[in-house]
Order: structure tokens, then sequence, then C-alpha cells
């Protein structure tokens, strides 16, 4: 008899890192297919397809305050911070300072996969969205020029070897913007709101042994201003991070990275007729973050089970002059501190006999240290030198879900959570104005703690169909909102004064948000056709006592009662055609539900004809019916929209 020559163990290179199971949770995935589909090529409406995801303003990053874009989920609204962790391979993409997301910084043309997982646990109050980035195939390009001069060029390419591969990726658009007011509030101060972006990012993934190391770099700039003089803002970072997966027989992973931001603003008041914008505040807020994490995931008996620990640190101060008088700043503003989290976390889960089993739970400790409150006059003494008491403590968060298959076609599932969220150092220390309207922050604030539960259906009745269902209901405690504590005009702490017509606010933790409603998602595919659905139902109410009593049964700022997206799409021989419709409900602009943004239905839509197997003519609308989507709304009754009708023309190269 003869020995058998051993076989070799075939070890892919993905540059992904562990792949994560289902976990019995109401997730969705965007595939490359869908991700291409998108009219604007943009990150944020890619993620819109998703019903209930949304940011906190309905314009994007064309045109938003950079700080109004922290993503949630299910109503769980209030303020522009983040409730949803949104990873890149692994790797937290929120501001470390502020908790937005600089969707400037992440090209959907260099992505592969999007995952979604809505509802909270152990890794998030909200949800999750983790991005998966796109392995080099070959070099792909486009270049299309659109409405207002604009222009959007992205570029993907790379070497692959034996074990591992190298790419490079890049994007750069800008344009001269629209006027961001509607014509009949504008004034002569308005004018077009320009944009300018673009990003750059070096991937190296190379297998050693058993393990494979993947290595990334990153930078990104965004200019934009708000349609007025000294409404200029600016984003630029750089980020870098090593993760090694165990590609053997243990499934491991170790990762660490580190974020260095900046983001600069000013702010504008404006007359009563619009004729005139004074500069009334200018901040430049440097931040920096660090991380690592451990996780292992070993298999005992029937039981997958996964033990690892965390760790984060944040770190930044707003430098800010304020108090303009002729022009010039007469006040100057330093605040900030550091934020930082240490966890252990472990779970298991089991199949079999058609059940499925899940439990994950998380005991974190967090710090708030360093913080101070400087204010001088520039010509003289400090006139505040505060040092806010360092604080720390313990959040425990965790899951557990069941699931039941019955048959082939249907699955059943049910999860209870619970969540946290540390208030970010924006909230903490830095005073910002909207308008005529200013918000100060607030050192004291706790954290906010979730705690949920979720069942839902997964049905596939045919090869090409699917419909997921799932009813929740959160409660938010201790959730951070920006509460009305009096009108202008006047002089008030941290922003000093505030003209007629406007507001003054303090961030403040009120009792909780409760948020229950149901997520409906559908997809369909035959021969050439293709459809999709995604709907979600939300009522959020806010509970609130004390100073912020009169919030007290009324819904959370920027929250939509309905939102949903649908989508149909043909493809034949060289020609593809695809249009979506969005929907989102009437909104409030305030926390007091005063000012009411109008329900919006708008359209979008692209068209794709392969001049050859590699170039294809490329023609995308968005907005294609110009709807006026009126995304804020002043005390003055000043409407701002987000974008227009724009049209894109252009060459792709795959």
């Amino acid at each position: 008899m003869v020995d058998a020559p051993p076989v070799e163990q075939v070890i892919v290179v993905t540059g992904r890192g562990i792949e994560v199971e289902e976990r019995l949770a109401a997730t969705r995935i965007i595939g490359r297919a869908e991700i291409e589909r998108s009219a604007s090529g943009r990150m944020e409406d890619v993620l819109r397809a998703v019903a209930g995801l949304a940011s906190f303003r309905r314009s994007d990053s064309r045109s938003a305050n950079p700080t109004s874009q922290g993503l949630t989920l299910r109503g769980l609204g209030g303020n522009a911070a983040s409730r949803v962790t949104l990873g890149l391979d692994g790797v937290p993409q929120a501001d470390p300072f502020g908790g937005w997301i600089a969707f400037g910084a992440l090209d959907p043309h260099a992505i592969d996969r999007i995952r979604i997982t809505r509802g909270g646990g152990t890794d998030a109050v909200a949800g999750t969205v983790d991005i998966d980035s796109r392995p080099p195939e070959r070099i792909t390009a486009s270049l299309l020029g659109g409405s207002r001069q604009s222009i959007d060029a992205r570029a993907l390419g790379g070497l692959r070897w034996s074990h591992g591969f190298a790419s490079l990726s890049g994007s750069f658009s800008r344009g001269d913007g629209f006027v961001p007011i509607v014509a009949a509030d504008r004034g002569p101060v308005d004018r077009r709101a320009p944009f300018e972006q673009g990003n750059v990012r070096a991937r190296l993934v190379q297998q050693l042994g058993g393990v494979e190391a993947q290595a990334n770099l990153s930078t990104y700039a965004d200019r934009r201003d708000r349609g007025t003089d000294f409404t200029f803002n600016r984003q630029r970072g750089t980020d870098a991070s090593l993760r090694l997966v165990g590609k053997g027989g243990l499934r491991w992973s170790a990762l660490a990275y580190l974020q260095d931001r900046r983001f600069d603003s000013q702010f504008a008041a404006i007359n009563a007729d619009r004729s005139a914008a004074t500069l009334t505040l200018d901040q430049r807020v440097p931040a920096r973050g660090y991380g690592a994490r451990v996780e292992v995931q070993p298999k005992l008996g029937t039981l997958d089970t996964r033990i690892g620990a965390e760790w984060r640190r944040m770190s930044g101060e707003t430098d800010e002059d304020f108090r303009f008088i002729g022009g010039l700043p007469t006040r100057q503003r330093e605040a900030g501190g550091r934020n930082a989290t240490t966890g252990l976390f472990a779970g298991a889960s089991w199949s079999g006999g058609g059940w499925s089993l899940s439990a994950d739970a998380r005991a974190d400790h967090w710090s708030m240290a360093d913080g101070r409150l400087f204010e001088r006059e520039i010509s003289g003494a400090p006139l505040t030198d505060t040092r806010f008491a360092d604080r720390d403590g313990w959040e425990g968060s965790g899951r557990v879900a069941v699931g039941r298959r019955l048959g082939e076609t249907l699955a059943l599932r049910a999860a209870a959570y619970r969540g946290w969220r540390l208030p970010t150092l924006n909230e903490l220390y830095r005073p910002f104005r909207a308008g005529a309207d200013a918000t100060a922050a607030n050192a004291g604030l706790d954290p906010e703690r979730l705690a949920g539960i979720e069942a839902g259906l997964d049905w596939t009745p045919m090869d090409g169909a699917k419909l997921s269902a799932t009813a929740f209901a959160n409660r938010l405690k201790n959730a951070v909102a920006n509460v009305s504590l009096g009108t202008g005009p006047g002089n008030f702490p941290q922003v000093g004064f505030v003209a007629v017509g406007g507001t003054y606010r303090e961030r403040q933790n009120v009792t909780a948000i409760d948020s229950r409603g149901i997520e409906l998602d559908a997809a369909w595919s035959r021969g050439p056709w293709r459809a999709a659905l995604s709907y979600a139902l939300t009522d959020a109410r806010i509970e609130a006592d004390g100073a912020a009593s009169a919030l007290d049964g009324k819904r959370p700022a920027q929250v939509a009662r309905h939102s949903g997206s649908a989508s149909l799409g043909w493809s034949a021989n060289r020609l593809s055609l695809d249009a979506t419709a969005r929907l989102t409900d009437r909104q409030f602009e305030d926390d007091n539900n005063d000012r009411s943004l109008p329900a919006a239905l708008a359209f979008d839509g692209v068209a794709r004809f392969a001049l050859t197997d590699h170039l294809s003519l490329e023609a995308r609308a968005e907005n294609i019916f110009d709807k006026a989507v009126i995304a804020t709304l002043a005390a003055d009754g000043t409407r701002e929209r987000a974008l227009p009708r724009t049209i894109w023309i252009g060459l792709s190269l795959r």
C-alpha cells in the first residue's frame, strides 16, 4: 500500500476579516451590482436603499454641514451624532471628535459589499454598517461630467500575485453647486455653494504562512460652503490600519488603527432681509482616534464561540474665535478632552434540528478625562478656565437570539438586546450655530443606554425572490437631545448673543426615546428584470421631564414616520436601465415640533450602454423631476433644499 501524498491546504486571500454569520438579525446585504446602480455614485446615496437608515439631514455631503451627517436607524435620532457603527474593513469610520461620518472619504467605486444590520447589541446602539473593500481584478475607472460644471472621477487598480495583492483607489469630485435657499426665500446674500472632495486609499494584503496581513493607508480632503459668505467648512484626515487574520483551523483576527482628523468651520449671522452676512464663529477642530481589537473564534463541539477584547481612545478640542466686532474676533475659546473605552466580549452560537441560538455579552469600562473650557478676551486676561471632573464607569451590553427554520423557504427569528453609547467630545464640549439658532455643549452628559426586542421572518418563496419583515420596540434611556431653553434676543452661556427669532438650546439627557415599528425588505429578479423594495414604519416619541419637559410626547427631530425606497431595473444585450424612487415622510426640524419639513418623493435613473466588452457609456439623473426636498427650515421660515435635478453623462471602464 502506497501512502497518498498529503493534500496541500488551499488558502484563499480575500482581504476580509473573520467571516460573520447572520446571527439571527435583521440584515441587508448591498452587493457590487446594486452599488453600481446608484445614480450619484456616493456612499450616502447607496445607503439610502435601506429604509430607516438616515443621516440627520436630508441633504447629502455636497451641500450639508459635515456635522449633520451622523447615521441612525429605527428612529433613535434627536441630534446629529451617529448611533450606527460604520466600519470599513473592520476600522471604525466615525469622526473621533464628533461621531459624524465623512462620506467624502468613502468611495463606493472601491467597495465590494455593504452589510447593514438593524438593531443594537454589543457593537452598536441602533445598528451596524460593515463595508468590505473591493479587491483588484483589473483597472476600473469612470469619468462623468454633470450639471453645474460638476466632475466625478473614480479609479481602482492593482496587482495580484499567488499569495496576495495590492490596490490603489482614488476619487475626485467637484461642482459649482446650487443655491441652497429656495428661490422664494432668497436675498442678495445667497449664492451657489461649491464643493470639492477627493480621497486616495492604498491597500496591501499578503499571506504569511497561516496568517493574512492587511495594511491600509488612506487620506481625504473635503471643502464646501453653505451658500453665503462666512460659511466655509473643510474636513481632512489620514487613517492607517493593520489587520491580521488567522487562516488556519482556529479563526482569529487582530486589528490596530489610528485616525488623524481635522474639521474647520465658519458660521454666519444673516440679517432679516438676507442682504448681509456677518461672521460670528470660526472653529478649528483637530481630533485623533486610536484603537485595537483582538478576537478568537474557537469551535467547541457543536458550539461556535467567540471571545475578545477591544480598546478605543478619542481625543480632540475645538479652538475657536467668536464675538466678532467690525469683522475681527474679540474672544477666543478652547474646549475638549478625551474619551476612552476598554471592553471584553464573548459569545456563542449553535444550530441543529432546524433551530438556531445565539448569545453575546460585553463589559466596557469607559472614561471621560482632561475636559476643559478656556475662554479669554483676545486682548486681555482669561474669562473662564474650567476643568471638568474626570468621570468613569462600567456598562454592559449583549444580545440573545433564537431562530427556527420551517421548511426550505421560511425562517423565523427573535432577539432581545442591550446597547449603550458614550457621548461624543462634540456633544460634551463644542457649542455650535445653525442660522439664527445656537446650541451649547454639556460636559455633564451621561452615556445613553438602549434596551430592545425584535421579531421577524425571512421568506424565500422561489428562486430570485426574498422577503424579510421585522417588528421592533426600542427604549433609549438618557438619550442626548438638543433641548430648547430660550429665545433671542439675548446673551446665553457658551454661545453669546442670539438674535431675534433665534433659539438657544443645550445638549441634555432626556429621560428616553421610545421607538417601535416595522421594517420590510423585498427583492425579486427574473430574466432581464429586477426589483427591490424597502420600507420602514417608525413611531418614535420622547419621554422627558424637568428642563426638557416641553418635549414629552413629541417626535425626535428629523425622524420620519414613513420612509422607503423602490427600484426597478432591466438589462438585455448591451443596455441596462434602472429607476429608483425614495420617499421620506414629514419630519420636524426642531425638538419642539414647531417647524415641519414636508414629505418628499424623489426619483433617480441610470442608463448604461456597453460600447465594448470593457467600455460603457453612462447617463445618470438625480432627482429627475426636480422635487424641492426641504432639508432645513429656519425659525424665520427660510427654507433650504437638498440637491436639485442633476444630470450626469460619461464613460466607465470595467
